[in-house]
């Protein structure tokens, strides 16, 4: 297996199918099957989805563009990129930002990546079956609250994700989202044609199709402009890393599309798998979080054949959290192979340890441990929080005023076209994105989850 030694040639994805397939897994999660849902359902379904596609198309590929321009230029993690491309500056600054995220974003995910094991372990079990709402809450809070059995799962889902780092890019995380990556495609199709079979399944589709246009404000593109953001997995220094994996005859621009493409379809399909049987059974779109663990449940317990589609829902969200977890842990390994000189064998051992220990005490924080707060924010929601509305956005922020203004034009664009290889027409557009539009947009996002667009109706991203 080919480690991080300077000796042996660096590892790399073996096709260009393999790089969509890897970064598309980065890219789709529980963002996408969990919170896009719920994010739609909140704020006015068709017009969310119309904003999140322009802020997807408009800001989203550019910002995701930038970070494989970097990863693939220098070849590095994201520290040793930016040392790499900017020696002797403050620029490595913003690769530990991408190393920070990591860690915070696995500590929580990875927690909430255990819930979806239990559930599957409920619904193999049928210990779902016939409750009622009240029922399901209680479920839900006294397994969050209940410290060992979300503790064990999250402890699974993390020697999961690092036995797949474990065995490199090529042999582990390009071979395995390969196959997970069409596999959950098939999953959410399936779910999607038995929500749309539904009686009363097109309330569902007009409320998810038909855009109220009254519904747009500025709290409305706030949440979509936020929700594109990390829904592409920006600013946490996995398209980075990714892109220095990415062999120099790959189009970049074409990978960053298609993996843009990829991550938006999935999200429309959880909406058509979702909205559809949430008005089928009168249910508020607005159920919020709760939405999966608690609303679902109930809905799969009134559908003929509920308890296979529950199964298949739940592998579909394990599945999903997978993809993106393995793409977040090779952050921490490709740094500390790297800058510390490590094999991947040791490097991975020592990532994956160390944020197994961090997740453990996270998991503790929202149950028998609520000691574990700081400024009355459980261990849980200051990651959760720290990550979404600082790490990232900040990362991202700091990544395209990298491109458009530190890089010189001609060594952007020669990466974006291969060295004059490929035409590269709207090469001009993207550095004007990358140079004006893309920092002020997610410039905003940062303030917004700080808290200073309240006024707006914006509220947390």
């Amino acid at each position: 297996m080919q480690g991080f030694d300077k000796n042996t040639p660096r590892e790399s994805f073996g096709s260009q199918i393999g790089v969509i397939a890897a970064a598309a897994g980065s890219a789709v999660g529980l963002g996408n099957i969990w919170r896009f849902p719920y994010v739609a359902g909140e704020n006015g379904g068709g017009a969310f989805l119309l904003t999140y596609l322009a802020f997807v198309l408009l800001i989203g590929v550019p910002a995701m563009l930038s970070e494989f321009v970097v990863g693939r230029k220098a070849q590095r993690n994201p520290v040793g990129a930016f040392r790499r491309l900017a020696p002797g500056s403050a620029w490595p600054a913003v690769g530990f930002i991408g190393v920070a995220a990591a860690f915070t974003i696995l500590a929580f995910y990875t927690t909430v990546a255990g819930w979806t094991l239990e559930y599957l372990y409920l619904t193999i079990f049928d210990k779902l079956d016939h409750l009622q709402k009240k029922d399901l809450e209680n479920t839900f809070t006294t397994f969050v609250a209940s410290g060992w059995r979300p503790v064990m799962w999250q402890v699974v889902f993390m020697l999961l994700t690092g036995f797949i780092v474990f065995k490199g890019v090529k042999n582990g995380i390009e071979r395995s989202t390969k196959i997970m990556m069409p596999l959950l495609l098939l999953i959410i199709i399936a779910l999607g044609i038995r929500s749309l079979t539904l009686p009363g399944a097109a309330e569902g589709l007009k409320f998810l199709f038909r855009p109220d246009f009254s519904k747009i404000n500025a709290g409305v593109m706030l949440q979509a402009l936020g929700q594109a953001f990390f829904s592409l997995s920006i600013g946490m220094g996995t398209l980075i890393t990714y892109g220095s994996y990415i062999r120099k005859s790959e189009n970049l621009g074409k990978t960053a599309i298609s993996v843009s493409l990829a991550d938006t379809a999935i999200a429309i399909l959880a909406g058509l798998a979702i909205f559809p049987a949430v008005f089928a059974f009168k249910i508020t779109p607005e159920a919020g979080p709760s939405l999966v663990f608690i609303t679902l449940p109930m809905i799969f317990d009134q559908m003929a054949g509920g308890v296979i589609f529950e199964l298949v829902f739940f592998i579909l969200l394990a599945i999903a959290a997978l993809t993106s977890t393995i793409s977040v842990l090779e952050v921490a390994v490709a740094y500390f192979g790297e800058e510390l000189a490590m094999g991947r064998k040791k490097a991975t051992i020592l990532s994956t340890v160390a944020i197994t220990v961090l997740g453990i005490f996270t998991t503790l924080s929202m149950g028998p441990m609520p000691e574990l707060s700081i400024a009355g924010l459980s261990l849980f929601d200051l990651l959760d929080k720290t990550s979404a509305n600082v790490l990232l956005p900040l990362g991202g922020l700091c990544i395209v005023l990298f491109v458009g203004w530190k890089l010189r034009p001609e060594e952007v664009v020669s990466e974006i076209n291969n060295a004059g290889t490929l035409k590269a027409r709207l090469a001009p557009l993207f550095m004007f994105i990358v140079k004006f539009l893309a920092p002020v947009a997610i410039a905003l996002v940062f303030l917004n989850g700080l808290g200073l667009f309240g006024f707006f109706g914006g509220g947390d991203l």
